[in-house]
C-alpha cells in the first residue's frame, strides 16, 4: 500500500510530539518534512534519525514555513498537519487555505490521538493565551503539593531549540544542570523558578520517555503547559488560565478556546491590573463555553527587590520574550513595576537595538516601550546584551522570571520583578486540589 505523504507545520514542540506518538513507525504514512515558524532560527535543521525511528534513518528535514506550497507540490503531499499554538483563528484558516489551494488535506490533531496516559496522577496547567500566568499557577500548586509531602515533577512543554539529539529527555534539578545543557533564556524562564522551589523539571523532545522518567521520581506529575497548547497527557485535573487583559481572546485563539472548554477549573488571573468590565467579560465567556468549570479569580501582585532604584529614575524595561512576541502583549510585569514604583521615564529601546532584535521589532510592530528578553541562541543573547549596554538609562527593570545576569553582563544597576499568584475570594486552589488529593490518597 502506498504511504500517505505528510507535512507537519510546527514550532519545535507540538509538531515533534504529534510525530512521535502518531506517525513514527507507522507504515501508513511518509512524513516528508516539518516546517518551522514562530520561533527564530529553528528551521534548516533535521529531525534526527535517532528520534525519527526505523522508517526515517536519515532523519526528516525542517524547512521554513514560507516553503509550504513548494514542498506540497514537490512531494505530491496528501495531508498537512497544523501542530503549533497561540494562533488567531484567521491565521489558522489562512494556513488551511494555503494547503487546500495546493490540493492537500488540512488537519488538526486532537487529544484522542496525541495525549499519553500516566501511571501517576496528572495536573495539567494550560491557558487561553501565552503569558496568561500558567507559571505562577504551576509554581504555587507544586509548592502546595510538596508542602503536603508529595514528590512532584513538573514536565514542561517542549522548547528544543538546540541539538535535538541531545535533548531527547532532559532532567533539571540544579542550576548546574541548566548550564550543562546550554539552556536558552526562554527555557530558563520556565525552569529556574521550579528549581528555586526544589521541584524537579523534565523536558525535551520525546514526551513518552520523559513521562516514564518523571514517573520514577514523582508521586504527582504537573503538566506545565507552553503558549496556549493543550496538554500532551491525560489529566486528572485540568486547569486553564485566562487573561482578562486580552479579554475575548479565549473565543478567538487556537487552541486556547479548546483549553477553556476542556477545563475542570478556569483561573481568571491578573484581576488586580485588569478593569472590572474585562474580568466580567472573561467570566461570561467561560460560563458560556464551559458552564461546569469551577472559576477562580486571582491576582499577580508585583514587587521588586529595591524600589529606590526605580523611583525617579530613567529605566529600561526587559520583559519575558514569548509573552511580548507571539503572545501579543505590549507590556508585562516589568512595565507595571516601573509605573507602580514611580519611574521618571521608561526609555524607548528601539533607537538602540542591536542585531537580531531589529528583526524582532520589525516582526512585532506592537512593541515600543519594552525590550523582550530574546535569547533563543547565543547570538541573540549577545544582541540583547549589546542593546542593554547602549540604552541610556539609570536602571534596568527585569520583568523576566530569571536573573539575566546569570547569562549576560548588565553594566547598569538593575532590579528584579517578582510576581506570584494570589487567589481573591473563593474558591481557591486549595479548594479544587482537596478532592484531587483525596483520590490520590485513595489510590496509594
Amino acid at each position: 500500500m502506498e504511504r500517505k505523504k505528510i507535512i507537519i507545520l510546527g514550532a519545535a514542540g507540538r509538531d515533534f510530539h504529534n510525530f512521535n506518538v502518531h506517525f513514527r513507525d507507522n507504515e501508513s504514512y511518509d512524513v516528508v518534512a516539518f516546517t518551522a515558524a514562530q520561533i527564530p532560527d529553528i528551521d534548516g535543521r533535521m529531525y534526527p534519525g535517532c528520534l525519527a525511528g526505523h522508517l526515517y534513518p536519515n532523519g526528516i528535514p525542517i524547512y521554513p514555513e514560507s516553503a509550504l506550497e513548494t514542498l506540497i507540490a514537490e512531494h505530491d503531499v496528501d495531508e498537512v498537519i497544523m501542530a503549533y499554538s497561540d494562533l488567531p483563528y484567521g491565521r489558522v484558516m489562512q494556513l488551511g487555505s494555503r494547503v487546500l489551494a495546493k490540493g492537500a488535506d488540512f488537519t488538526l490533531m486532537g487529544p484522542k490521538s496525541t495525549m499519553l496516559t500516566s501511571t501517576k496522577p496528572v495536573i495539567a496547567i494550560c491557558a487561553s493565551r501565552t503569558g496568561s500566568g500558567k507559571s505562577q499557577v504551576s509554581r504555587k500548586i507544586a509548592r502546595m503539593l510538596k508542602g503536603q509531602g508529595y514528590r512532584v515533577a513538573a514536565i514542561r512543554h517542549p522548547m528544543p531549540y538546540g541539538d535535538l539529539s541531545r535533548q531527547v529527555c532532559q532532567r533539571f534539578e540544579t542550576y548546574e544542570d541548566l548550564d550543562r545543557q546550554k539552556t536558552t533564556i526562554e527555557e530558563r524562564e520556565e525552569y529556574e523558578p521550579h528549581i528555586d522551589n526544589g521541584i524537579l523539571v523534565f523536558a525535551g523532545v520525546d514526551y513518552e520517555r520523559i513521562l516514564r522518567a518523571a514517573e520514577q521520581e514523582a508521586d504527582v506529575i504537573i503538566w506545565d503547559g507552553g503558549n496556549n497548547d493543550f496538554s500532551f497527557y491525560h489529566a486528572d485535573l485540568y486547569l486553564t488560565v485566562v487573561d482578562p487583559l486580552r479579554s475575548g481572546n479565549e473565543l478567538s485563539y487556537y487552541p486556547g478556546e479548546a483549553n477553556v472548554r476542556m477545563a475542570d477549573v478556569c483561573i481568571i488571573n491578573k484581576i488586580d491590573t485588569a478593569c472590572g468590565e474585562e474580568v466580567r467579560r472573561v467570566r461570561s465567556n467561560i460560563m458560556a463555553l464551559n458552564p461546569d468549570a469551577v472559576i477562580i479569580e486571582a491576582a499577580s501582585p508585583i514587587t521588586v527587590d529595591d524600589p529606590g532604584l526605580i523611583r525617579g529614575k530613567r529605566v529600561l524595561v526587559i520583559e519575558d520574550g514569548p509573552t511580548m512576541t507571539h503572545g501579543g502583549m505590549a507590556y508585562g510585569a516589568g512595565y507595571v513595576a516601573a509605573q507602580k514604583y514611580g519611574a521618571k521615564e521608561i526609555v524607548d529601546p528601539r533607537p538602540h537595538l542591536a542585531g537580531a532584535l531589529v528583526d524582532t521589532f520589525m516582526a512585532y510592530p506592537h512593541l515600543s516601550e519594552v525590550l523582550p528578553a530574546m535569547g533563543y541562541g547565543a547570538q541573540q543573547v549577545r544582541d540583547l546584551e549589546a542593546t542593554v549596554r547602549s540604552v541610556p538609562c539609570d536602571t534596568v527593570v527585569m520583568g523576566t522570571p530569571i536573573d539575566l545576569t546569570r547569562v549576560m553582563k548588565i553594566d547598569k544597576p538593575y532590579v528584579r520583578v517578582a510576581y506570584e499568584l494570589e487567589e481573591v475570594g473563593t474558591p481557591t486552589l486549595g479548594d479544587v486540589l482537596a478532592p484531587f488529593l483525596k483520590e490520590v490518597k485513595k489510590g496509594e
